[in-house]
């Protein structure tokens, strides 16, 4: 059984990244009709909204592009940023749906934001908690790291609704705005899906982990 979970929760990452890399790599070669760049896709789109104050820029890497509350930036890996891909205009799109969240104050947003401290305090703490109990018998320590886990959980599922919100605000713009045309609707959707499948696969590997953990405790308290 536990052979079953561990090649699970090994697996369903893997395959969500493969098919993300996949989608991304094979419409990164196929060119938007509009012939624009990630980095005009979004300024187009961000412009249309108002959101003049929203910077684009360039950052290295590749597949790390993101929207910075913070600064207020939308930031496309090089190859976003002056490609013309289908895959290109659909990420530039998302990222700038997180802009246009952050204009509305869209309340999963937000909700994120102010779990990331609490989230963070969990992922960094919650095994050494956890460990320590287990290996101390301390079963009230093992019960607060799994408080901590399950802040870092919520976050992952906050993180859900959120990422699929941006992206239908991405199909919503780049149709409307005449970005990509009615036959490129497909790709790019397939782009934006398999990227949130990533979301969903690490949201589910922790939601196991966290099940696992409350049995482990349970059987723990019950021979006390």
């Amino acid at each position: 059984m536990f052979l079953i979970y561990f090649v699970l929760i090994i697996a369903i990452p893997l395959l969500a990244q493969m098919k993300v890399k996949s989608a991304y790599k094979k419409y990164s070669k196929v060119a938007a009709s509009s012939g624009m760049t990630g980095a005009q896709v979004a300024r187009k789109i961000l412009d249309d909204n108002g959101l003049y104050h929203v910077g684009v820029e360039e950052t290295r890497g590749v597949l790390t592009d993101h929207y910075d509350p913070r600064s207020k930036t939308v930031r496309l890996s090089t190859d976003n940023y002056y490609g013309n891909s289908i895959a290109g205009a659909a990420v530039a799109a998302h990222e700038v749906g997180h802009a246009i969240q952050d204009q509305q104050d869209y309340a999963f947003l937000r909700f994120r934001h102010a779990l990331v401290p609490v989230a963070n305090i969990g992922s960094n703490f919650s095994w050494i908690l956890i460990l320590i109990g287990f290996f101390a018998s301390m079963s009230g320590l093992v019960l607060l790291g799994i408080a901590f886990m399950s802040a870092a959980v919520l976050f992952q599922l906050v993180t859900l609704p959120v990422e699929f919100d941006a992206s239908n605000r991405a199909m919503n713009e780049i149709v409307s705005a005449g970005i990509i045309r009615n036959d490129e609707e497909r790709e790019t959707r397939k782009v934006l899906n398999a990227a949130a499948l990533t979301y969903v696969a690490a949201a589910l590997v922790a939601v196991l982990e966290l099940v696992r953990l409350v049995l482990i405790y349970t059987g723990m308290t019950s021979e006390e």
